[in-house]
């Protein structure tokens, strides 16, 4: 190919050529893989600017994150300790005190910005948890499930139990004995909530898994020598990848839910404030008969961020599936 015709481009920019590297560049592999990811991620992100929600979704995810990340320098950790409250416990808001204060007399302001760090922190990482556990059972089973072999099958079997075991337990009681008996903290929470909430995913991947290795480039690999964790990692795993995505963003906002449950109840770190301890405080001081901020402001930021989160997978899941797009 020469070098001209590898810098033409149909007049959209949308063809096959849009993906090639400028004229005058030198035509490798690299840097053929290269323009094609970048052209392919410039589509994915004009397929997701057309969905409005999504967009409302992640303007207020990308709010939330910032707070989360300049919560230091938007409020002094120091207000976070009752020893230097100074303000009248339990009042409404004020010039002062925006929000109002809470029993101990903290700014509830102050108190919503360090749980949107502390919430949105046991999101993410007890989400990754639970993705990295519900991926490696999910293409573990589904490349063995595939297989004619009696081990495989077996190794799908014995998978796939576990895995009902884990959800058909009920998810709460099954956190609250585990959280209860590892002793209240943040990495408790996080550990819990991780470890509990793979299942879903694991079936999820594992039935995509099976899908892709019916496919002929899969058929071409074995046929070729390629071994299982070859196939597993260069073959099924980006092939699932797409809905794995999407289905993060959705269990983000159910492990925030999760996180507000237990903290809600006392289960959660009494150190490091989120916005269900938050939530629970209120409710236990009879937060009724002085400062109703105390306790709408953090069901409110939850409510809205796990809406975000929501709006954002569902938009995610449209681009990423051709049978949602257009709906």
């Amino acid at each position: 190919m020469s070098a001209p015709a590898a810098g033409t481009s149909t007049a959209g920019g949308n063809g096959p050529a849009a993906a090639l590297p400028p004229t005058g560049t030198p035509l490798t592999p690299r840097r053929l893989a290269r323009a094609r990811r970048k052209a392919a991620l410039a589509r994915f992100w004009r397929e997701f600017r057309r969905d409005r929600r999504g967009m409302v979704g992640l303007i207020v995810l990308g709010l939330m994150i910032a707070v989360a990340l300049l919560a230091p320098v938007l409020a002094n950790s120091r207000g976070l300790n009752p020893i230097y409250a100074i303000a009248t416990p339990n009042s409404g808001p004020s010039l002062h005190d925006l929000l109002g204060t809470d029993n101990d007399g903290r700014s509830v302001l102050t108190l919503l910005i360090w749980g949107a760090r502390n919430s949105l922190l046991v999101g993410f990482t007890a989400t990754l948890i639970s993705m990295l556990i519900g991926a490696l059972v999910g293409v573990v089973a589904g490349h063995s499930g595939s297989i004619r072999a009696r081990a495989g099958r077996l190794t799908d079997n014995l998978m796939m139990r576990a895995t009902d075991w884990f959800l058909v337990v009920p998810f709460l009681p099954l956190a609250m004995v585990l959280a209860r008996t590892i002793g209240p903290s943040l990495g408790v929470i996080i550990l819990v909530i991780g470890l509990t909430s793979w299942a879903g995913t694991a079936r999820i991947v594992r039935a995509q898994a099976l899908a892709v290795e019916t496919r002929p480039y899969l058929e071409r690999a074995k046929a070729l020598g390629a071994g299982h964790w070859h196939q597993m990692y260069r073959h099924v795993l980006p092939n699932v990848m797409p809905l794995l995505l999407a289905n993060t963003i959705l269990t983000v906002a159910g492990t925030i839910l999760a996180e507000t449950t237990l903290s809600f109840l006392g289960l959660g770190d009494p150190v490091r404030p989120t916005w269900g301890e938050m939530l629970g405080a209120a409710y236990s001081n009879g937060v009724g008969t002085g400062n109703i901020v105390w306790l709408l402001a953090p069901g409110i930021a939850v409510i809205a961020v796990v809406m975000a989160f929501t709006l954002v997978g569902h938009a995610l899941e449209a681009v990423l599936d051709p049978k949602l797009r257009g709906r």
